[in-house]
């Protein structure tokens, strides 16, 4: 009953919400405000939302602090909106180079010691792990906050928000006994030429990689042969998988989970849904955006703030909301187009995110196989 009425009201499609997401920033301090009696019941987070992130991050205090300098994976139409609320909150100014995560996770590297870097927002787990020599080691509480399946054990960096990677399908070309029940069924002639995949994107990498740990990578080179062989058509990320799948080029594709919402949040007409294999399938990966603050950087304890900040309800809210991805700690209302954690947690294979770190392995992989 609440999460239905939190969906009515407060989640894309409502005429609130969509002023709200006119101006994001406010849509943010709309969330740091939230509480009992505004059309929603959240007694875990009243106490933190309602009192606003100026007294969690003390605003005064901060007023002449140095620029924070953030390399940022992720896409700024999101975050942008985050940055900018703490900025106001904390009087931290900020300093954001965007970029996908693979440019920016290479410029780190290739900057080393002289890096002005003070912390890295990644889009996947792959990057992090990979990186995770250059990042300062967190206070041990930073990473026991975050969900269990979504932490890294090496604390060297702190998971922001977590997602599924899921098949999505023609609604009209598509038929439930049509569905296959495993990722590896898709090299099936029953499936030729009927499947889309972005060899170049992150997130398809990361699962490549996640394949490659759990199966090892004769086994995932043979599914790669495979689709390949049985005419998987490429595109360019995510998004234009759908988009052909609605134009009738392909009937499946591999995406993450937060993708499809985008679209039927506008249209809840839209010819595509999603789905996820069996329990325990490679195909159901959960993959994670994360963040690290660079050892060699001169302000940390920022940094350490803006990681608190990512971590605060009212942040993990706006990014579930906005975002469609899953939150990493407790206390958060779920965007409610999404499964549960807890179903995400049993169909999900058991694979520790961070050990998903050979991205140059996979990148081999994939250019022998003409992919890349």
């Amino acid at each position: 009953m609440v999460l239905r009425q939190f969906a009515t009201i407060n989640v894309p499609g409502s005429d609130s919400y969509r002023a709200r997401l006119a101006h994001p920033a406010a849509h943010v301090a709309w969330l740091a405000g939230l509480k009992d009696g505004d059309g929603i019941t959240m007694t875990s987070l009243t106490g933190k939302l309602a009192t606003g992130f100026a007294l969690l991050f003390g605003m005064g205090s901060m007023a002449a602090a140095d620029t924070l300098t953030i390399y940022s994976g992720r896409g700024e139409a999101l975050v942008a909106p985050l940055i900018a609320q703490f900025e106001a909150d904390t009087g931290i100014k900020t300093e954001v180079r965007y970029g996908s995560t693979s440019e920016m996770a290479a410029l780190l590297q290739e900057e080393g010691a002289n890096s002005p870097a003070d912390l890295f927002w990644a889009q996947d787990a792959g990057a992090l792990g990979a990186l995770a020599p250059l990042f300062a080691e967190l206070p041990a509480a930073t990473n026991e906050s975050v969900l269990e399946v979504f932490r890294d054990p090496s604390n060297k960096w702190v998971a922001t928000s977590g997602r599924t990677r899921v098949l999505v399908y023609s609604t009209e070309r598509v038929e439930a006994g049509d569905l296959p029940a495993k990722i590896t069924d898709l090299t099936d002639a029953k499936y030729k030429g009927r499947v889309a995949w972005a060899p170049t994107n992150g997130g398809f990498q990361a699962f490549v990689t996640g394949f490659r740990l759990v199966h090892g990578d004769d086994a995932a080179k043979a599914w790669v042969d495979g689709m390949i062989a049985n005419d998987a058509k490429v595109y360019r990320n995510n998004g234009t998988q759908i988009e052909a799948i609605a134009a009738g080029e392909v009937d499946f594709g591999l995406v993450n989970n937060y993708y499809l919402g985008r679209y039927t949040a506008k249209d809840a007409e839209f010819p595509v849904d999603q789905a996820h294999f069996e329990a325990g399938d490679i195909g159901n990966l959960v993959l994670v955006a994360g963040t690290g603050i660079v050892e060699v950087s001169d302000n940390k304890e920022n940094a350490q703030k803006f990681v608190d900040y990512l971590l605060s309800p009212a942040a993990q809210q706006y990014i579930t909301l906005q975002g469609y991805e899953y939150p990493v700690v407790k206390g958060v209302i779920p965007h409610a187009t999404l499964e549960s954690l807890e179903e995400v947690q049993e169909i999900s294979p058991k694979v520790d995110v961070n050990q998903i770190g050979d991205l140059e392995g996979t990148l081999a992989l994939l250019r022998e196989a003409g992919l890349l």
